[in-house]
């Protein structure tokens, strides 16, 4: 049964996302909001950390704070602990005692050297495109009962439909962007062509066929050589450009 602490959860991830925040924000208030859920519910301070994956782009950190950044950063580094396993499995992964854990040698000795006993891995289900987990963390040895797991899995799951929504939106505005650009280079060959065609009073496609030998010659891009001519005719690139809105 959810909670009213629960339904608040789920109404400030999505405000997050009402905000306007980029995915860096996003990230960043969803940490927090997971830290501050656990610690409600241990009575004791845990922080959270996220490192999202995603096709063809470089991977986004968000923390709670700069010591949760740090602390998944030595799992990220060796590339296993007990968030990575929750990944590959689907399932949550604990760290009851670092001091006596085995499955992780090396990742244990760097957790308890920076001060944290425990841990918790709650993977988010993101579909094909991305991943990402929830990384937990106290100083607290034996924190990570399977209630407080429980409440971990309730977030992850609220945080993971608002980040495939964040991302949906993440991808709509890069696409959005893509296109404007597509645009602006569509309108400056544009306007070199023309300009061809007045030279050499020819037709569209002789001024285009003119310009694509240069851009093969000179072993440039179609829209270098078309902004270079713009240049040399203007001075200013800046006054043959047509401006879009967002």
């Amino acid at each position: 049964m959810e909670t009213d602490e629960q339904n608040e959860d789920f109404q400030r991830l999505h405000q997050l996302i009402d905000g306007k925040e980029d995915l860096k924000g996003f990230l960043n208030g969803t940490t927090k909001y997971a830290a501050r859920a656990l610690t409600r519910a241990t009575g004791v301070q845990v922080e959270c950390a996220v490192t999202l994956h995603r096709r063809k782009r470089a991977a986004t950190i968000a923390g709670s704070s700069d010591d949760a950044i740090l602390l998944d950063g030595i799992e990220q580094r060796l590339d296993d602990g007990p968030c990575m396993e929750a990944l590959r499995t689907g399932v949550p992964v604990v760290v009851i005692d670092a001091a006596t854990e085995t499955r992780w040698p090396e990742y244990a000795r760097n957790l308890t050297v920076a001060g944290a006993r425990s841990a918790l891995g709650v993977p988010m289900e993101l579909g094909d495109d991305a991943s990402a987990g929830l990384n937990f963390f106290s100083d607290v040895a034996d924190l990570f009962t399977e209630g407080i797991i429980e409440e971990a899995v309730t977030f992850a799951d609220m945080a993971s439909q608002a980040l495939r929504l964040a991302l949906r939106i993440a991808t709509a505005d890069l696409l959005a962007k893509d296109l404007k650009a597509a645009m602006e280079r569509r309108t400056v060959i544009d306007l070199a062509t023309g300009i061809v065609m007045s030279q050499n009073r020819c037709s569209q496609e002789e001024a285009f066929a003119v310009m694509l030998r240069a851009s093969q010659n000179r072993n440039q891009k179609l829209h270098d050589v078309a902004r270079d001519m713009l240049r040399s005719l203007a001075g200013n690139i800046e006054e043959a450009r047509t401006h879009f809105d967002d």
